[in-house]
């Protein structure tokens, strides 16, 4: 493999961790909890929901082709709780994610050094796929947050449970050493984002 069709694979494998987290956060809340908000100044789960699906569904529509915000996007109305059902939320959701796991899935490893456009300014194909994974990942991150708090003492973790991360280590492993005293390529880190 090389190491262009190795990210590739591996943004891929982000980008579902990412989703996977977030769904696994929501499926804990009910329609209230999607909307609640703890000032006027924050975003609710909804507005996280239709911002994250936005800007997926405008970066990925014609992504090589056109600049990734479209004019048909209506930014400033993501960050308004319209009250929306949880079905219509996954309906905008699940449009912005089969877009960008189409678009990023029909890339062909010559395709990453292409230059896009968003908002006018040049990317690397490789620079835009970057900016929309750590996009994702600081708003994935509100999302659980915010789903953490509201389900408080009754929250399912995403990951390791605290307390327990020796039941997690073989017995063999305990006491490694840190990541950056490990050999190159080495790693002691899971595949599962989340808390």
């Amino acid at each position: 493999m090389t190491s262009s069709g190795h990210y590739l694979d591996t943004v891929l494998a982000n980008f579902r961790g990412i989703r996977t987290s977030a769904e696994r956060a929501m499926e804990q809340l009910d329609a209230e909890d999607l909307h609640w908000s703890p000032d006027p100044e924050s975003n609710s789960i909804a507005m996280l929901v239709k911002h994250i699906a936005g800007a997926m569904t405008s970066r990925w529509t014609d992504f090589l082709t056109t600049d990734g915000e479209k004019k048909s996007r209506e930014r400033d109305a993501e960050f308004i709780d319209g009250g929306e059902s949880i079905e219509t939320l996954m309906a905008i959701w699940e449009k912005g994610w089969d877009l960008l796991f189409d678009g990023v899935g029909s890339l062909a490893e010559e395709d990453l050094l292409r230059v896009v456009t968003i908002r006018g300014e040049a990317h690397t194909v490789v620079e835009a796929i970057n900016r929309q994974l750590l996009h994702n990942s600081l708003h994935v991150g509100q999302i659980v947050y915010i789903a953490k708090h509201r389900r408080s003492a009754s929250w399912r973790t995403l990951s390791i449970p605290r307390g327990k991360s020796a039941e997690f280590t073989p017995a063999g492993q305990r006491g490694m050493p840190a990541v950056s005293a490990l050999p190159a390529g080495s790693s002691t880190a899971t595949d599962e984002p989340g808390s």
